[in-house]
């Protein structure tokens, strides 16, 4: 009887962590959508409560727009925006805070309740304090993300914006993962199994990081060619400023995301293929239909950004297809991890 309670507190959880990975799947899309736009600046301050309530008069709309002006993105890039294109471009920033908002409320109030009624584990108690922490990390660094792009330069760091889309991207895989073993009770560690699956993981991280970078300097507009980057495949003026130009300068940057595509997309279609032809385990091969489904989305979706002059809508597609195949990813390598118990 108690096991039977146990095991149905977990898939209550869960389906808890389940609707909060979704939702930040959402907030994922939702902020990518807002830097293609250029919206993330429409916002010049930071009021955690008060910042909840839009705009509900012409007076409010003007003095929103009067206290954009005094930053370098209307005086350098916006000048003469009329208050209807404000709007448009506000209400993405807009959006996006308030679904972080949601997010938070989503997670702490039910995180409350399941301590207060018992129904949380021991052992997933850390895990959930732990993505509780992470996601107030996250709502401080959204705001120094915006920070930079308000004092002398038209446009937020490329550092802060990847840092801001790997901690979202990190909690989101920490769900997922959790989600993934309260799922799969019946699963349990293989003998003999090795952390080493986990590098996979890890490239498809830093493939997603290169992707910040290259959305923090625009470098996807810098070549809109392929498979060559204008007229050679490797482009002149790769590293001209050292080491610093992986992270600043626009060819390298466009050209280390590239590469990295390229060896996470053979490693990916590698390992599933390998899962569908040399393993029994029908969960293990449905996991490696599935990453391999998503990474040949992911690369289609790629080349077609650069072809498309990196289009809203396709660009979208790409950065969430990304967290598609980050999903499939961590459940292929859970899959690879366990086996079902005797």
């Amino acid at each position: 009887m108690t096991t039977a309670v146990f095991n149905d507190d977990d898939k209550l959880i869960g389906r808890w962590l389940t609707l909060c990975a979704a939702t930040i799947f959402g907030m994922i899309l939702l902020g990518g959508v807002t830097r293609l736009t250029e919206s993330g600046l429409s916002m010049v301050d930071w009021r955690p409560i008060m910042g909840v309530i839009p705009p509900l008069s012409t007076d409010d709309w003007v003095y929103l727009f009067d206290q954009y002006k005094l930053y370098p993105e209307y005086q350098l890039v916006n000048a003469g925006m009329s208050l209807a294109e404000f709007k448009q471009i506000f209400w993405f920033e807009y959006l996006h805070r308030m679904l972080g908002r949601l997010i938070g409320l989503m997670f702490f109030i039910p995180l409350m309740v399941f301590l207060w009624t018992g129904k949380v584990r021991a052992s997933l108690k850390p895990h959930l304090f732990t993505l509780l922490f992470l996601g107030g990390c996250q709502g401080l660094m959204g705001w120094y993300m915006v920070q930079s792009g308000l004092i002398d330069r038209p446009d937020v760091s490329q550092y802060r914006l990847t840092a801001h889309l790997g901690l979202a991207i990190a909690i989101y895989a920490y769900i997922v993962w959790l989600a993934i073993g309260l799922f799969s009770p019946e699963r349990q560690q293989r003998e003999g199994a090795t952390t080493s699956v986990f590098s996979i993981i890890g490239l498809v991280y830093l493939m997603i990081l290169s992707g910040g970078f290259v959305a923090g300097t625009n470098a996807g507009l810098s070549f809109p060619t392929w498979p060559l980057m204008g007229d050679s495949f490797i482009p002149p003026a790769l590293y001209r400023d050292g080491i610093t130009s992986a992270f600043e300068q626009v060819t390298t940057i466009h050209f280390n995301h590239r590469m990295l595509a390229y060896v996470t997309g053979v490693v990916l279609i590698f390992a599933a293929l390998r899962g569908l032809i040399r393993c029994g385990d029908t969960r293990l091969r449905l996991a490696s239909i599935l990453m391999l489904t998503a990474v040949c989305l992911q690369i289609v979706l790629g080349i077609s950004t650069v072809l498309s002059h990196v289009d809203i809508t396709i660009a979208a597609g790409h950065q969430s297809g990304a967290v598609v195949l980050l999903t499939t990813v961590l459940f292929w390598v859970h899959c690879h991890r366990t086996s079902c118990a005797v």
